[in-house]
């Protein structure tokens, strides 16, 4: 077996990923500069967000984690791998085109499932119009997920990584030439850069496909469109894909519970929507990126019967996930109004904005650890392709987040999605480690993870009291101009030497073991 170079694909898929979150915040702040949290930008947020929520489901949520652990046995047994890869590309693209069409046309039902709040009002039918126009994107950029499942499971992470980039990109440039463009004024102004956005959309998601489309090629995986054509294997991948669109995509459906609760409170949408952007930049960076590179190796690892180097592998893609955001998880609870003010508080987005949306960053970063977790714990199903546990635990996940989210909305507001979100998070672990128990061995952390997870969260807590007691030394330095980001630039260098310094004194890590550990790959 040549093994998947764990953390080398790691620490790859993290740079890129780290590249497109810090581009994800430029476009980010550019739209809340533009837009506020308005009528516009809640409606366009919406309709971004619907094919976004469907391709958990289709791509990263359902298809792929049924396909990557089929299509990573097949390279590792030298089973056609590329006539399975074809097969499955055309039947996706297949159902995906009939997908979209139904979308577009029933695009009021869609809007109406997530975000009823909407309706009577202005942002209704503005998000159906810019829905319609955006949803195509559902189509191009679920290919470009199971092209990316071929690339990651045979060890090539940079395009796929990469390609988000795009996205963001495409975004920043339609907002600066619409907003040099646009010769309308006030609300008028704001719903012709909405629509231009809307555009945007499908045409970064061709973008995407088509980078990684020439990857996979030069891979020797040149997949075509085609007649898609019904195999007793793509029959398989359909019946372990079914359940892994609701386990893939719990925290999808339970942000969309949450959206449907923000509906109903003005700029509430808006709010919890930069709130995401904010704790998505460490899920993404590190969750995400272990997530993609740990599935693979672990079903070739199982298809090699080497059921101890995937134990290592679980548990030091575990280690490394909480040694990077439990610290991450802290700061977003220690310094949320310097972060979302200096970030956002421009233009149209006003200080009430500010003290909202911090809030809702602050208890996002309480599920952090959880959310990332979960992306080292369902690959260990996933990989032994196990969608059913993984689908009743994220079943009673969904049911404890409505109750949560629907349930506290009338006493505490908006803040209720965002405490469903996070405490179902936990749940969800919960869950899965004891569904794990039923794997041996392979599914239980070993001694060195549970001496160093101590010392993690001491060497957060640490750095925890350290930034509130400098951000409060420096509040007059957050007000407005350009001081406000060396404030801020000056609060996070803080926040990272004193983590990795009380870490390092402690034992929480090494830290000539992140070097060596790229080195090695």
């Amino acid at each position: 077996m040549k093994p998947i170079r764990l953390m080398s694909g790691f620490f790859t898929v993290g740079l890129w990923t780290l590249l497109s979150r810090v581009m994800g915040f430029v476009r980010d702040i550019m739209i809340a500069a533009y837009l506020g949290t308005g009528p516009v930008a809640e409606a366009f947020l919406v309709a971004f967000s619907l094919p976004n929520l469907f391709r958990r489901f289709f791509a990263e949520g359902a298809f792929n984690m049924a396909f990557v652990p089929m299509f990573s046995k097949k390279v590792e047994g030298d089973d056609d791998p590329h006539r399975f890869a074809q097969d499955a590309f055309v039947g996706l693209g297949g159902i995906l085109t009939v997908f979209t069409v139904v979308g577009i046309i029933f695009m009021p039902a869609l809007v109406t499932i997530m975000a009823s709040g909407f309706i009577g009002t202005e942002r209704f039918d503005l998000a159906v119009y810019y829905g319609r126009i955006a949803f195509p994107y559902i189509l191009f950029i679920s290919l470009t997920a199971l092209l990316s499942g071929v690339l990651n499971a045979t060890g090539r992470f940079t395009a796929a990584a990469a390609a988000p980039i795009l996205l963001n990109v495409i975004f920043v440039a339609t907002l600066i030439i619409a907003g040099l463009t646009c010769e309308c004024a006030g609300p008028e102004g704001q719903t012709t850069i909405g629509q231009s956005l809307a555009y945007a959309v499908p045409v970064a998601g061709l973008a995407q496909l088509a980078v990684v489309w020439i990857a996979a090629k030069r891979a020797g995986y040149a997949l075509r469109i085609g007649m898609p054509k019904i195999t007793p294997e793509l029959k398989r991948l359909a019946i372990i894909a079914a359940p892994a669109a609701l386990a893939g995509g719990v925290v999808q459906i339970n942000l969309l519970v949450g959206r449907q609760v923000a509906s109903f409170f003005d700029g509430a949408v808006a709010w919890l929507s930069y709130a995401d952007r904010l704790y998505q930049l460490p899920l993404g960076v590190v969750g995400i990126a272990i997530g993609v590179v740990l599935l693979p190796d672990l079903s070739r690892r199982l298809r090699a019967g080497d059921e101890s180097g995937g134990r290592d592998a679980f548990n030091r893609a575990s280690e490394i996930s909480l040694a990077l955001t439990v610290p991450a998880s802290v700061a977003l609870l220690a310094i949320p109004l310097p972060l979302v003010s200096v970030l956002f508080e421009r233009g149209a987005f006003t200080s009430d904005d500010t003290a909202a949306t911090a809030l809702a960053v602050a208890i996002y970063g309480l599920g952090l650890p959880a959310f990332v977790l979960q992306k080292t714990l369902q690959p260990l199903f996933f990989a032994r392709e196990d969608t059913k546990r993984p689908f009743y635990y994220a079943l009673i996940a969904m049911v404890l987040n409505a109750a949560l989210a629907i349930g506290l909305s009338p006493v505490i507001g908006f803040a209720a999605a965002a405490i469903g979100t996070s405490l179902t998070g936990w749940a969800m672990v919960l869950m899965l480690l004891r569904g794990a128990r039923t794997m041996g061995d392979a599914g239980k952390f070993d001694s060195r993870f549970k001496q160093r997870l101590g010392r993690i969260v001491l060497a957060s807590c640490g750095m925890g009291v350290i930034l509130t007691l400098t951000a409060t030394a420096m509040t007059p330095f957050f007000g407005t101009g350009i001081q406000r980001y060396l404030a801020l630039l000056i609060l996070v260098i803080i926040g990272i030497v004193s983590y990795f310094g009380i870490g390092h004194l402690i034992g929480a890590f090494k830290l000539s073991e992140f070097r060596r550990n790229l080195r090695r790959g």
